[in-house]
């Protein structure tokens, strides 16, 4: 079998030969074996959070985006309101989602090459006692920011609201405990950090929280209080579970525990990001982010300003070489992004770094210095 393309992604990602066994067998969804499976896999997601004494893990069916929506639903009540804090596309998401189902919120946004603004959270959460939750997205993809967790929270403590922490794209690569960083819920998916497939999220949420949640949601298939109840009452899904992705998904834990844990991620990662961050630089292309804010899970990069380099050429003699990146999503500035997780380490990025000095030499690019650099 060829190799498949290396993904530098934000998700779905490159995975293991290992990851990808687990999927070659058929589970019943109610049979013994598979029951062991799912709590195996919601207890390991709740120990790497630090929070086996506080907390649960209530896993979903569907993308990151399904868990975002069913933790936002069901902690806000409908009379509840929410400080959304924006900084990129995931925060505005979830503006949309609350859009939808006519929840009260109010936003502090920065631009997507800012941190959000600790200031403003104070200010804000002074003057609006009517806000009951503060929602943040722990590394915004957009840009790769990495937004202060630990000073959000401190902050959204002291004046007695809940907390709920969009971290998919960092939880299991990004160092974040329960017995630290006070949240009410915090959510990621089974295909990122944690180098599982696509196909599962899940919450994990303050079981004392979660007590009070009882017909908030809008939805029968997102309640993730009812999802809660059913599994701790026969430790099974009220629905069909995505039995090929949990399996891969409990492989991918147990790869990662075996490895180090977040620890040994989050130096692997770092490393990818050094490795494509100082090669890059080398070429004249500038990072949208300084090093102080950048996070090890993916990198935006500004677009040449030299005519011969064309994106979608790029990235498709990329791709025919066998390295897909992704497009950018920002608004501040054209660029492109490249990522550094997933089942990558010091060849794979090696690797894109010459194939990307090989096609910009095709193309006549002669520097990847941005416009008004």
């Amino acid at each position: 079998m060829s190799q498949d393309p290396w993904l530098l992604t934000p998700g779905p990602l490159s995975t293991t030969a290992q990851t990808k066994e687990a999927m070659l067998h058929d589970w019943g969804s109610r049979d013994a074996s598979f029951i062991e499976m799912n709590a195996r896999v919601r207890d390991a997601v709740v120990r790497i959070a630090d929070a086996e004494d506080s907390h649960t893990c209530i896993p979903l069916q569907g993308s990151g985006t399904f868990t975002v929506e069913a933790a936002l639903c069901t902690l806000i009540p409908k009379d509840g309101k929410a400080l959304i804090l924006i900084n990129g596309a995931y925060g505005v998401r979830m503006t949309k989602i609350l859009d939808y189902v006519g929840r009260s919120y109010v936003v502090n946004q920065t631009p997507e090459d800012i941190p959000v603004d600790l200031e403003g959270l104070e200010l804000t959460l002074n003057d609006d006692k009517d806000i009951t939750h503060v929602c943040v997205i722990h590394c915004e993809t957009t840009s790769g920011i990495l937004n202060p967790m630990a000073d959000v929270s401190a902050i959204t403590k002291k004046h007695g609201r809940s907390l709920i922490i969009d971290s998919m794209s960092a939880f299991g690569a990004i160092p974040i405990s329960a017995k630290e960083i006070t949240f009410d819920a915090l959510m990621a998916s089974s295909n990122k950090c944690l180098e599982g497939i696509p196909g599962m999220g899940f919450a994990i949420v303050r079981i004392s929280a979660l007590e009070q949640c009882k017909g908030n949601s809008h939805s029968l298939s997102l309640d993730l209080y009812e999802q809660w109840k059913s599994m701790e009452a026969n430790k099974q899904w009220r629905f069909t579970p995505p039995t090929h992705v949990i399996a891969a998904f409990d492989s991918a834990i147990s790869q990662f525990e075996a490895a180090g844990g977040v620890a040994a991620r989050n130096k692997r990662y770092s490393n990818n990001r050094r490795i494509i961050v100082d090669g890059m630089r080398e070429l004249g292309f500038e990072t949208l982010l300084g090093d102080n804010l950048q996070a090890p899970i993916i990198v935006t990069f500004k677009m040449p300003a030299d005519t011969n380099f064309v994106f979608d050429d790029f990235y498709n003699d990329l791709k025919d070489a066998g390295y897909i990146i992704y497009p950018g999503k920002l608004t501040v500035a054209p660029s492109f992004r490249i990522g550094c997780i997933g089942n990558l380490g010091e060849r794979e990025m090696n690797g894109a770094l010459e194939t990307i000095k090989t096609i910009l030499k095709k193309m006549g690019v002669t520097t990847g210095v941005p416009a008004n650099s």
